[in-house]
């Protein structure tokens, strides 16, 4: 008899303004899956003229961040001087580094227009080797990811390879990302394409290898394990497939920081401080340190 598969169902975390996301990772139980050390859904929310969404300027360190949107749009502005707005089935990857900082707020187009954001944003922790990169920002458009029909199933291969196809995407690390469309009744078999894997069903319940997976959980496979997914129910389901190598050492997480040395979260947040991390052009917000400092 197999060990019961581990299922995270997240948490609510409020970002401001009466956004909220569904956290499923860092959790208690585990830190990553693979590079993957942050993964929040958000949505589908209705956006309506006045609401205030908009996340202002912040920095970040030592991680990428990861943002895909099935619905909506969301404008990213950055301290390199990018200006992208993120649209469905795109990949947007910004390496922080050794420090970025960005706003995401609605497109000025969107202003008096309501609309429905969804999507799930990730951060992928650096390398060791790589912690201190140059920061970056690649923005990958959704005509430029490969999609794929699996018998019934629908799988874009958003980063890493899977079903004989590979995303354009560069990563500092083995790293794979699924968005997998399954109809009612449909099946899929995905190898274990990873040392870690876990898959996340967005919103219908399956069936992982035998055991009911509900949806809005984050079911995280044993090493080397493959996955036979199946959908019992009447809807289709939507999944989102996230694996790659195990960290090369254990990270410290606190507010938009990551890094494996404590004293770096140290530095980053007195740099912060000092607005010494760099300016978004045409940006005078900015968000200030949480009142609870990092205890290194």
């Amino acid at each position: 008899m197999t060990d019961a598969i581990l299922q995270l169902k997240g948490h609510a975390k409020d970002l401001g303004g009466g956004f909220t996301v569904r956290r499923l990772l860092p959790a208690v139980q585990r830190q990553a899956v693979g590079p993957f050390l942050f993964f929040d859904h958000f949505g589908p929310v209705t956006v309506v003229p006045g609401d205030s969404h908009d996340v202002r300027p912040h920095p970040h360190i030592g991680l990428a961040t990861v943002t895909y949107l099935f619905s909506g749009a969301i404008m990213h502005r950055d301290s390199l001087g990018y200006v992208q707005q993120i649209e469905p089935g795109a990949i947007n990857w910004m390496t922080a580094g050794r420090g970025i900082v960005h706003s995401e707020r609605r497109p000025e187009s969107l202003t008096d227009k309501t609309y429905v954001n969804h999507g799930i944003q990730l951060w992928t922790a650096l390398p060791q080797a790589h912690e201190e990169a140059e920061p970056s920002f690649v923005h990958t458009p959704s005509a430029a990811i490969p999609e794929v029909r699996v018998g019934d199933a629908t799988v874009r291969v958003l980063i890493g390879s899977a079903f004989g196809q590979t995303s354009p995407v560069a990563t500092y690390s083995p790293t794979v990302y699924l968005d997998v469309q399954l109809p009612a009744g449909a099946t899929l078999e995905i190898p274990a394409l990873a040392q870690e894997m876990a898959v996340y069903a967005v919103d219908s319940p399956v069936q992982l290898n035998g055991e009911a997976v509900g949806a809005q959980l984050l079911a995280v496979m044993d090493a080397g394990q493959a996955m036979h997914l199946s959908v019992p129910g009447q809807a289709p389901a939507r999944l989102m497939v996230i694996g790659g190598d195990a960290l090369d050492a254990p990270r410290h997480m606190w507010w938009n920081f990551v890094s494996s040395r404590k004293e770096r979260i140290v530095q980053a947040a007195d740099d912060w401080e000092a607005q010494a991390m760099g300016q978004v052009p045409g940006e005078v917000e900015w968000i200030a340190l949480p009142e609870r400092r990092f205890k290194p």
